[in-house]
């Protein structure tokens, strides 16, 4: 084989891999327009599939003008330097090494334009958008039949392509700080992705409030049952598909490489992700399905629940420690759902269990379990105080807190959930002007609804397509 040849295929083989893990990726989109589009009801269908959709739209345009610059430009800021940008004076040889990346990440950028030169900058900011797109859908599904689309999207916008990106550039960023200041280990992105989407999630649930009927007079929350539990569970399905894929883009393996890296520079294997992740799967199935004894919602839920718990240690840990990890994080699940809906909050996909609690429980066992692994000269090993650290600002300074700000402001301006009448009436109606399934849609009552409407409320909840007449 000629050398042009060699470096050919040096070249190609880490693109083709990285672009075909980042189609795969998608999987994890159309499994949450399935998951989300199943656990809605009949009259809200529509307008929960179309708003996942637009996440791929607003997330991917808001990613290529600031969220790829963000990502490399704030790995410094505000602990070992400034915010990168043409006002940097590169003075020393780390600087100018990180200025390359952020040149490369401007939408103007040539490498990110049809170049011959620059065969990995494109596929690196398509996994990162997908990435980016993976937060918002997390955010998407907690806030069905009840969020205005032009609100949503406005939220997704600022945690898809800045709060969690933010956060990877502190955490999951070969120059951030936090992994070079406090030795951050996180690997599959409990934190970075999951922890701070799942936080956000629950600052926005505080201010948008439960669905109508959710909760009865005395506080009870109420099931309100999707309306095809089969398609939440397929859209699970494809979700853990595209898990695979994205546990297997955070490996680094560039052209010149001699084998294949975590983005911290520590040697690993797409063979023990493979092995890890499935283990992960299949012990987070059980133990959510032992813990909430049998319900199928919490069931499938535990295989993501285990992905998730045991992702940010999963280039290190033994196959033995995940099958513990996945099994104890997702047995906890359940009992985080509910504990959060009887206080109140009407987390309709549990997100907040799910990616929250076990984003922020797989960063903290990383500092128990994986304690003392080195991570290279100039960096501290893995240890408890730098994941409890990093993990807290993960879920409460860029997740939390933003989210809670985000959707503060959007409801003082009354921007951010439906009126009563649109959301009794369902959003495919009163959004789509069209219904998701209009052969079935026939309403099984009539409520008028006068002074105290807590009966209509009531009575709403045992309707699938329900039409009330408002006085």
């Amino acid at each position: 084989m000629s050398p042009e040849a060699q470096q050919f295929l040096g070249t190609f083989v880490p693109e083709s891999f990285y672009y075909w893990a980042s189609v795969f990726m998608l999987l994890i989109h159309a499994g949450f327009l399935a998951y989300e589009g199943g656990a809605s009801r009949t009259k809200n269908v529509l307008a929960t599939m179309v708003k996942n959709l637009l996440t791929l739209a607003s997330v991917g345009l808001a990613f290529f003008f600031f969220g790829w610059w963000v990502y490399n430009a704030f790995p410094l800021f505000p602990v070992a330097g400034g915010i990168l940008g043409p006002w940097t004076n590169a003075a020393d040889e780390a600087l100018k090494a990180m200025m390359v990346y952020v040149d490369a990440s401007y939408p103007w950028s040539p490498a990110l334009a049809p170049n011959t030169s620059d065969h990995m900058t494109g596929v690196f900011f398509f996994a990162f958008a997908l990435f980016a797109m993976t937060t918002a859908s997390i955010l998407s599904g907690a806030l069905i039949e009840r969020v205005k689309i032009g609100a949503y999207l406005i939220m997704s916008i600022v945690l898809g392509s800045f709060t969690w990106v933010v956060a990877a550039a502190w955490g999951w960023n070969a120059f951030g700080w936090m992994f070079t200041k406090l030795g951050y280990h996180d690997f599959g992105c409990a934190g970075v992705v999951h922890g701070v989407s799942g936080f956000f999630t629950l600052g926005v649930l505080l201010n948008l409030g439960p669905r109508i009927g959710k909760y009865d007079r005395n506080g009870k929350p109420r099931p309100i049952l999707p309306h095809n539990l089969p398609l939440t569970m397929v859209g699970l399905m494809l979700i853990f598909v595209g898990f695979y894929a994205f546990l297997a883009a955070c490996m680094i393996y560039l052209p010149g490489y001699e084998k294949e890296t975590t983005i911290y520079g520590t040697p690993m294997t797409l063979a023990s992700i493979g092995v890890s992740t499935t283990l992960a799967l299949a012990a987070g199935l059980v133990g959510a399905y032992v813990s909430s004894k049998g319900d199928p919602f919490f069931t499938i839920s535990g295989g993501l629940a285990g992905i998730i718990a045991t992702g940010a240690g999963m280039d290190i840990y033994h196959p033995a420690l995940v099958i513990v990890l996945a099994f104890i994080a997702a047995s906890l699940m359940p009992k985080v759902i509910v504990a959060i809906e009887n206080m109140g909050i009407d987390d309709a996909v549990g997100a907040v269990g799910v990616h929250g609690f076990c984003g922020l429980f797989g960063a903290i066992a990383v500092g128990i379990f994986a304690a003392g692994f080195p991570q290279g000269e100039t960096v501290p090993s893995i240890n408890f105080f730098g994941q409890l650290i990093g993990g807290l600002i993960c879920t409460v300074l860029l997740g939390f807190i933003p989210g809670y700000i985000t959707s503060w402001i959007l409801k003082k301006f009354n921007m951010l959930r439906v009126s009563r009448e649109d959301e009794v009436k369902g959003l495919d109606l009163a959004e789509m002007e069209v219904e998701g399934y209009p052969e079935y849609a026939h309403p099984l009552f009539v409520v008028k609804m006068s002074g105290n409407d807590e009966e209509a409320a009531e009575a709403e909840m045992y309707s699938s397509s329900p039409r009330l007449e408002l006085e």
